[in-house]
This record gives C-alpha cells, sequence and structure tokens, in this order.
C-alpha cells in the first residue's frame, strides 16, 4: 500500500526527533510504499543532509518551520479579492473564540487540580507542566473535549484550508493587522479566560506569530489529490503542525489518519512558554489543546510510545478505543556482542571455579568415609538403639541402628551440598561481576541537562561511597546546548567538592576517581555497550523523562538500574530494577547500596532485564506492530470515492481500478496549485546528502 509519512524535525534528516524509528520501520516495511512529508526546524538541520533512502522511499517533500523571511516572497501572494478577505477573517475569529474560550475552560480544570505537591513549575492557567505523579493527567475526558467548541475550532481550521486551496495560499493574512484585530477582539469577548482579558498588543503579537508557524502547512500544496490525496494511508509521527496536513488529506479525500506519539507534544509546549507572559502562555496552551483534540478526534488509530502519554492523549480527548500503546524499537544486536563477552569470561571463570570445588570434595571425601561413624553415633542413632533395648534381639538392634546411620548421613549430605551451592552462587556471581569489569561502579547515561538532576546523583553518590567505600559513578553524555554546557560545568564543580579527594582530575584515568565525566561520542571515548557492561548498576535521576532509552540499552545489556519514578520508567521497568522517588538522594542512594552489596540479585535482576527488553522494545516488534495496524486501519476505512453526475446521482464505474493514479482524471479536474516558493518539491536527495553516522546510542542523546 501507499504509506504518507508526515514528520517534523526528524527524519530523513540526519539530526532531529523520531529519525531512527522511523528509518527502521521504512526499512522493516519494504513491501509497502513510502512518501515522505518533512518539516524542518532549522537552517542548520536542514544543511546537515538527509540520512540514506531505501528505495520503498518513492517521493519527499520538505517545507521550513523556521523561516522568518517577507511574507510576500515566502507565501508567494496575498489574498485577493474583498470575498476573500471576508472569507478569511471569519473564520480565523471562530478559531480565534474557540481558542479563547478553550482556555478558559482549560483554566478552570487546571485550577481545580489544585498545585503540586513536588514543587513543579506551575502557572495559574496550565497547572502542572512537570513530570511528576501530580502532572499526570486523569484518565477522564480531557478538558478539550467539549463538542461545541471542537466543532467550532474544526469548522474555523477547515474553512481556511479550503480558503487556501482557491487562492494558493494564505498569503501574509495570518501575519497581518487583520489577524491581530481579530484577536484583540476574541480576547475581548465574554466567556475568555481572564488572563486573556489584559493582553497587550505585543502579547498577541506573540501569539498570532506562534499561531502563523503552527498553521503554515495550511498553504502547502501537500493535502492535494495529487498527493497525500492519492495514498492508502496517512502515518503521522507527531501531533500538531506535523499531523495538519494528513488531517486536511482525510477532510478533503477520505484518508485514514494513523497518528503516533512518544513524547508529549502539548507538555513540551507548555514547557517551552514558561517564562512567557500570562496571556500569551494561556492562549497557546489553548490552541495546542485544541489542535490535538482534534487531530485525535479524526484519527483511525492512536499509537502512544507508553501508557504516560496515553494519559496525555486521553486528557486532550482522544478515543480509549482508538488507543494503542506500540513500544519503540530499538536495536538490540549492538549489545548482543557486549553481553556474550562477559557470558562467556563468566562461564570459564565460573567452570574453573566448579572444576576447582570438585576437586576439594574428591580430597576431602576419603577422609570423611574413612572416619568411624558408628562410634560417635548422632541423636538418631542413640534413639535407635535405646528402641533396640527394649525390644531385645541384637538383629533388630543392627538394623536400627544401622537405618539412624543412614538416615543422619543423607540429612548431612543434605545440609552440605545446599551450602556447597549457595557459595558457587556467590563465586559464580563474584566471577561474573570480575569477568565483566563492573566491580562498585555505578553509570550514568544521557543527556547533561538540569531535568536530569545529576546534582541529586552526586549527592546520593556520596552517601553510597560513606557505605560503599570502593564505589564509582561514570557519567558519559552529551551536553544540551548553552545551558547543558553550563549545568555540566556546576556538576563537575561541585563532584570536587563532595569528593575533595579526588585532586588529580587531569591526570588520573577514569578508573582510578570516585566520579569521572566523559563524553559520548567523542573520538577517545568508549563504545557506549562498553560502558553500560563496565558498571554495576545503572541509575537514572531524572525528574523529568519521557520513555527511557537509556534504561532499555541497559537492559539489552543485562545490567541492574535504579531509576527515579517518572514518565514511563516504571512502564519500562516492569519489575526488573528498582525505583525511587525523584529529588531525593536518600532514597537513590540505600537502593544503589543494595544492589552493590547483593551480586546476586543484581544479576538475577540484570536477566529479567534483558529477557523484558528482547520481549517488547525490539526493533521486530515495533514493525510488526504498525505493519499490523497498516492492515487493520485500511480494512476498516478504505478509500471510497463516490463520483457523481450532474445531477447530482452517483456515477457507474465511476472509480475503477486505474482510479490509484493521482488526481481525479474521471471528471472535472481542477488546476494543479503550484507549492510556494519557501517549500521544496525535491523528489531526490540533496546534491551532497550527508552519510548516515553510526549512532553512539540512543540515550546518549535523551
Amino acid at each position: 500500500m501507499r504509506i504518507g509519512l508526515l514528520t517534523e524535525g526528524g527524519y530523513p534528516y540526519v539530526s532531529g526527533d523520531a529519525r531512527l524509528w522511523c528509518d527502521r520501520l521504512v526499512r522493516g516495511l519494504a513491501r509497502h510504499e513510502f512518501r515522505v512529508y518533512a518539516l524542518s526546524r532549522s537552517l542548520r538541520q536542514e544543511d546537515e543532509g538527509w540520512m540514506p533512502l531505501p528505495p520503498q522511499v518513492t517521493r519527499v517533500r520538505t517545507a521550513p518551520l523556521w523561516t522568518a523571511v517577507d511574507d510576500g516572497a515566502a507565501h508567494g501572494r496575498d489574498l485577493h479579492g474583498r470575498r476573500a478577505r471576508r472569507r478569511f477573517t471569519e473564520a480565523y475569529a471562530d478559531l480565534a473564540r474557540a481558542v479563547c474560550e478553550g482556555g478558559a475552560a482549560e483554566g478552570r480544570a487546571s485550577r481545580s487540580r489544585g498545585a503540586c505537591a513536588n514543587g513543579c513549575a506551575e502557572d495559574g492557567v496550565n497547572g502542572c507542566t512537570g513530570d511528576c505523579a501530580s502532572a499526570r493527567p486523569s484518565g477522564r475526558t480531557g478538558d478539550y473535549g467539549d463538542d461545541r467548541q471542537a466543532d467550532r475550532f474544526g469548522n474555523a481550521l477547515y474553512a481556511l484550508a479550503d480558503l487556501a486551496r482557491e487562492e494558493g495560499g494564505l498569503g501574509s493574512a495570518l501575519r497581518s493587522e487583520g489577524a491581530l484585530r481579530v484577536w484583540e477582539r476574541a480576547c475581548r469577548t465574554p466567556g475568555t479566560v481572564r488572563t486573556a482579558h489584559g493582553a497587550r498588543v505585543g502579547e498577541l503579537l506573540a501569539v498570532a506569530r506562534h499561531v502563523e508557524r503552527a498553521l503554515r502547512p495550511l498553504s502547502l500544496d501537500w493535502y492535494e489529490d495529487a498527493e497525500l490525496g492519492a495514498v492508502d494511508l496517512c502515518h503521522a509521527t507527531a501531533g500538531g503542525s506535523a499531523a495538519l496536513p494528513a488531517l486536511l488529506a482525510r477532510h478533503f479525500s477520505g484518508v485514514p489518519l494513523l497518528v503516533t506519539e512518544y513524547g508529549v507534544p502539548l507538555r513540551t509546549h507548555y514547557l517551552a512558554t514558561a517564562d512567557a507572559p500570562p496571556a500569551v502562555r494561556a492562549l497557546l496552551a489553548s490552541f495546542h489543546g485544541r489542535l490535538a483534540a482534534e487531530v485525535y478526534r479524526r484519527a483511525a488509530r492512536i499509537t502512544p510510545g507508553n501508557a504516560h502519554v496515553r494519559r496525555w492523549q486521553e486528557h486532550c480527548g482522544a478515543d480509549r478505543a482508538k488507543l494503542r500503546t506500540v513500544y519503540p524499537g530499538m536495536e538490540a544486536s549492538r549489545f548482543a556482542e557486549v553481553v556474550a563477552d562477559v557470558a562467556d569470561a563468566a562461564e570459564g571463570a565460573g567452570s574453573a571455579e566448579r572444576a576447582g570445588s570438585a576437586e576439594r570434595a574428591e580430597r576431602a571425601e576419603p577422609a570423611e568415609t574413612s572416619a568411624p561413624r558408628r562410634s560417635e553415633p548422632g541423636g538418631a542413632a542413640r534413639r535407635a538403639a535405646g528402641a533396640a533395648a527394649t525390644t531385645g534381639g541384637t538383629a533388630e538392634r543392627e538394623a536400627f541402628e544401622r537405618e539412624a546411620f543412614e538416615r543422619e548421613a543423607f540429612e548431612r549430605e543434605t545440609a552440605e551440598r545446599e551450602t556447597a551451592e549457595r557459595e558457587a552462587a556467590e563465586r559464580e556471581s563474584a566471577a561474573h561481576e570480575s569477568a565483566s569489569g563492573a566491580g562498585d561502579t555505578l553509570v550514568w547515561v544521557g543527556r547533561v541537562e538540569p531535568a536530569k538532576d545529576l546534582v541529586s546523583l552526586l549527592h546520593a553518590f556520596a552517601e553510597v561511597r560513606a557505605h560503599v567505600p570502593t564505589a564509582r559513578l561514570r557519567i558519559v553524555g552529551t551536553a544540551a546546548g548553552a545551558e547543558g554546557r553550563a549545568y555540566l560545568e556546576h556538576c563537575e564543580h561541585l563532584a570536587a567538592r563532595l569528593f575533595p579527594d579526588d585532586g588529580h582530575e587531569d591526570t588520573r584515568p577514569c578508573g582510578d576517581r570516585p566520579v569521572s565525566f566523559e563524553e559520548a561520542g567523542a573520538p577517545d571515548a568508549p563504545d557506549l555497550a562498553a560502558v553500560y557492561a563496565a558498571g554495576a548498576v545503572v541509575v537514572l535521576s531524572s525528574v523529568v523523562e519521557g520513555f527511557p532509552v537509556s534504561l532499555v540499552e541497559a537492559m539489552f545489556c543485562g545490567r541492574a538500574t535504579v531509576s527515579t519514578d517518572v514518565g514511563a520508567v516504571v512502564e519500562v521497568i516492569g519489575g526488573t530494577g528498582l525505583v525511587v522517588p525523584p529529588r531525593e538522594p536518600a532514597a537513590l542512594a540505600r537502593a544503589c547500596v543494595a544492589l552493590l552489596r547483593d551480586p546476586a540479585r543484581r544479576r538475577r535482576l540484570g536477566e529479567a532485564a534483558r529477557a523484558r527488553a528482547l520481549e517488547l522494545f525490539t526493533v521486530e516488534q515495533n514493525v510488526m506492530a504498525f505493519d499490523d495496524l497498516y492492515l487493520d486501519v485500511v480494512s476498516h476505512s478504505p478509500r471510497r470515492r463516490v463520483l457523481v453526475d450532474d445531477r447530482g446521482a452517483p456515477l457507474p464505474f465511476g472509480t475503477p481500478a486505474e482510479a490509484r493514479l493521482p488526481g481525479n482524471w474521471t471528471g472535472p479536474r481542477r488546476p494543479l496549485r503550484r507549492a510556494p516558493l519557501w517549500a521544496s518539491d525535491t523528489t531526490t536527495p540533496p546534491a551532497a546528502p550527508a552519510q548516515r553516522p553510526e549512532p553512539v546510542g540512543e540515550g546518549a542523546a535523551r
């Protein structure tokens, strides 16, 4: 079948979100034809080029969301005629009123939820924007599920799209003075969110610019009959702007829509506007909530990446009957070699230990067998002898004594065998740890930023060192931008204060430092799989986390984990690791010490974690799940184009098999739209495509 794959800030570019799983999905479904429609987020992303594309990708269309060029050059032309401008004003006013009234409803609902108990970022309109338990939406119908406002928003959106089709784009109308006046009138309407009533002109300009950028796909020709209108299924890899062309293709051409979200776009917008004025924050939160609700309402299937994302989707009004959780697929083969090497080394050490134990047992056996056991009978022998004396009879007495001695020997041998097996298991676990080089090392892997809460991890490790003096902590990751670099520097200074004995950080090797900071992906950096395997325990200390990629990678390596209860951590771990509350260094330290002191428990948890990861989080299960979903959606939502004659009656045989050709060639044909100048009509990669680099590990970038 023909699949229209829509992305934002990711595939087919070599950098960005969801690029890896999209590439694995496309390559894993070679029997389908893919047309990729990608929205880029920055000039740097476009300059880095594309990933190598497989032959089943037959068409690629790209458009930027980051440009801020003059509207006349960007959109090609303005709206022509008074009637077109009046239609735009009416439709845009309906959309703005739905946003303003929706913001009021969401504000009331958020205030009713109360303040966050964990001290997360909170505003008076949208409540907690963190990732703690207080921020998790309930399973009830979302605050964006009001049918009247949802219909108003959807009708206004489709009216704007219809006008864009007729006029070849919305021109500069979305950023015009008329659009600003629409927002001013909407904010003064009764029922509007209270914080928006006093919005200033500068704040409304910020809202209008943001809405224009989000609605920019309306001016594209991607949802025409020759583009997404000719596919069997639209698969949007995110909500919001990425799903907008697919939503319009469903509205105009009846193409079924599948939406996949491995993150929470609405929560991302909450956090991105945390420093914005209250009016801007309230209006943009309502706009993105309304857009997400419309996408969920029209989608045939919705596939969240975990239960955490699923709760947010239900909060926005998604129908539970449409939801099906599909975990992201990750490549497990790159960790298999390390696990096999460690297992072989441990098996060799265990075999040598077992051989030594057997030899010691053989040397000790003659001494035990030659000992005169009958001269010193145990309690059972004495009781048997007494019983025999009462009955009188030498033969019977000897039989009782012999039976008692045999029973006592059996009990003694059973106890000795159990003790030997327990000691062998402990020695084998120690040999396994020695073979892997783990020792008492804690490993943290990820993207260095404040949300990862490395400060709490360092304080927890200080308590760990008090109980396990030989413990070491390896922090492996990359800093996320200027904020991440500043945070990394702060953590390095904190480590120097907490561990003053580590006074020669530049000259001492990593293995001799209590705390080491290593950059993932550097030329001299170790392989990430080897880093996981070299740790006794892998730690995650985040206060905000979506899908914990680093934990899944550690599970593939068979490592025991200690993590904080945020995002989808509990769902991913599933009882194969220890989970503690976030922002509690003492609890984190106790969990790490408990595992460091119990190698056998670490090994059991690691083996269970690897088995769980191979069952749920591999590329194969992800590809198979989407293949089944494609067939299910198309079978329940087939394309039915009903053509009519001049009188409005159905036209017999108006949709023959050849109707799969692009365009409506069996009836009157509307002139094809030209793509706007700011969008690319590329069907082949750029002149110098960037080669796909070997990933250093997905967890190191999260």
